[in-house]
């Protein structure tokens, strides 16, 4: 049997926190490990705990969780990190986006949405909330022309560009192979194709970039 996936949980609100992790350890493959109230008691417990996913709000005191998100990827590159916070402002979005976050969620999400989310960044996957998707993707919308030419040095197939606008909308790995009628180790490959062609490091990123050049619908 797999080991668990370990959960840190940062919310300057104790109240928050009882409610993620009943609804996290509802779940046999998840495990809260520990618990953090501000960005700076954050780095400190990754330090001593090594989770494997930290679940970060973003407005507390002493540091804020897009500060500590950076101090963290900065120190461990390899932190996963899902920003879960009320706020859908763009300026956190980008903010924690730059910062090295893996995933963005509004805390509205149910608990199988975060469990999922929980699972797939573990996995090595990057995730935005549907609702947070489409405001990047309108932000992206308005700094790229209608039509740009790809400067990608292989470009994206159909099917690629298909499950890349999959991914912009929000959608896991199991969600696209269910949508497209594929296996997921299938889908798997697409994405790894994907970030090799757009030189990206996640799926994140690869939206981003993609949507930059104009390669997906706003």
């Amino acid at each position: 049997m797999p080991e668990p996936i370990r959960i840190l949980l940062v919310d300057d609100q104790r109240l928050m926190r009882d409610g993620l992790r009943t609804l996290l350890e509802l779940e046999s493959d998840l495990d809260v490990v520990g618990e953090a109230s501000d960005g700076q008691a954050a780095v400190q417990a990754y330090a001593e705990l090594k989770p494997n996913v930290v679940l970060m709000d973003i407005r507390m005191p002493t540091m804020n969780g897009v500060e500590a998100t950076a101090r963290l990827c900065q120190d461990w590159p390899e932190a996963n990190i899902i920003i879960l916070t009320t706020f859908d402002d763009d300026e956190y979005v980008f903010e924690g986006i730059r910062a090295g976050a893996r995933g963005y969620l509004l805390k509205d999400v149910s608990g199988e949405e975060l469990a999922t989310a929980v699972r797939a960044v573990a996995g090595g996957s990057a995730l935005l909330g549907s609702a947070v998707a489409r405001r990047v993707l309108s932000q992206f919308a308005g700094l790229a022309p209608a039509k740009v030419e790809t400067t990608l040095p292989e470009p994206l197939s159909d099917r690629e560009l298909e499950i890349l606008q999959l991914i912009a909308e929000g959608l896991s790995n199991p969600e696209i192979a269910a949508r497209l009628f594929l296996a997921e180790g299938t889908v798997k490959n697409y994405v790894s194709n994907i970030l090799q062609k757009t030189n990206t490091r996640d799926r994140t990123q690869a939206v981003l970039k993609a949507q930059s050049l104009g390669l997906l619908n706003s």
